[in-house]
């Protein structure tokens, strides 16, 4: 059953004209954390880089391709938790950074605090050596069309948050039976200035725990924190639940408790993974035994070889 790695490209809804790039992009994730694991390689070393290679992929809502606050601008927030020692880094809030989960690992590697934000997360990376890119290179035409749209007075904001590619995010385990997860974000449509969402708070925008699992969580963020969803999710498989039917509370609870949708990553100590959700879609992508899983609307569990034939 091991090594396995479980990615997921955002919930919400997903206009057709993206769908299938969304696909493509949760499915050469998962492959790469995969190749990852199968070198030899760590749960951290893996998640962190399925996510980045999400970040860098403009088709979603982390990295480049984020959505842009009200003032027109990229604000980040990513984490990451080891379950062997529980040590976690993020940030939140952060700019001009292309791969803020990489600093999120600098954050758990070289620092001894679990979050950095806005500048002091900027000052800590220009002194870690990590480039400074132009605001620009983040932004794509799409987050502009969108933000441009979603300022008019009349803006439905529900609707505003339609063709949201939200959040990234993987979980991982490694030979060794190490845990871990990964998850970024450009957060919200229109945020307010210096909105953090659920993304950088532990337990809430992941958690990671050898002896229980590791979580990744996509969705409403204001909603995943108040019911602190990822820690949720864990503390029905601590009382026996396999990770389906503990997903599947956790997202009953928040919908039910506090009208959120959202969806999950989830995998246990063994190896036994789960991809759910309550909102209409999640892009997501599973890589276990030479067999790559991957879906979008409910029930589906699409089948292929990790290895693509060339």
């Amino acid at each position: 059953m091991l090594p396995v790695v479980v990615v997921h490209g955002g919930a919400g809804h997903i206009p057709k004209e993206r769908v299938e790039l969304s696909t493509i992009g949760v499915k050469e994730a998962a492959r790469t954390g995969y190749a990852t694991l199968q070198k030899g390689g760590s749960a951290m070393d893996a998640v962190v880089e399925a996510v980045t290679l999400m970040e860098n992929n403009p088709r979603f809502n982390a990295g480049c391709g984020s959505v842009l606050n009200v003032k027109g601008e990229v604000e980040m927030d990513a984490i990451v938790m080891d379950g062997k020692s529980l040590a976690s880094g993020a940030v939140s809030a952060v700019r001009r950074v292309a791969n803020p989960v990489q600093l999120a690992r600098l954050v758990m590697e070289k620092t001894n605090h679990l979050c950095l934000t806005a500048e002091g997360a900027s000052k800590f990376a220009r002194s870690m050596g990590v480039p400074e890119v132009p605001e620009e290179s983040l932004i794509t035409d799409y987050a502009k069309m969108r933000w441009k749209k979603n300022l008019k007075p009349d803006a439905n904001p529900v609707e505003c948050q339609m063709g949201k590619m939200g959040t990234v995010g993987a979980v991982a385990v490694d030979i060794d039976g190490n845990i871990a997860c990964a998850t970024s974000t450009g957060g919200m449509i229109n945020k307010m200035e210096g909105r953090v969402g659920d993304t950088a708070c532990v337990g809430c925008g992941g958690y990671a725990d050898n002896k229980i699992g590791a979580v990744s969580p996509t969705g409403h963020g204001e909603a995943i924190m108040k019911v602190t969803l990822s820690r949720l999710v864990l503390f029905h498989m601590e009382q026996g639940k396999p990770p389906e039917e503990a997903s599947d509370l956790a997202l009953a609870y928040m919908k039910e408790r506090v009208e959120g949708l959202g969806g999950v990553v989830v995998v246990d100590p063994n190896g036994t993974w789960a991809a759910r959700f309550s909102s209409l879609q999640m892009s997501w992508a599973a890589a276990q035994q030479g067999e790559l899983h991957f879906g979008l609307y409910l029930g589906e569990d699409f089948v292929e070889p990790v290895q693509e034939h060339t």
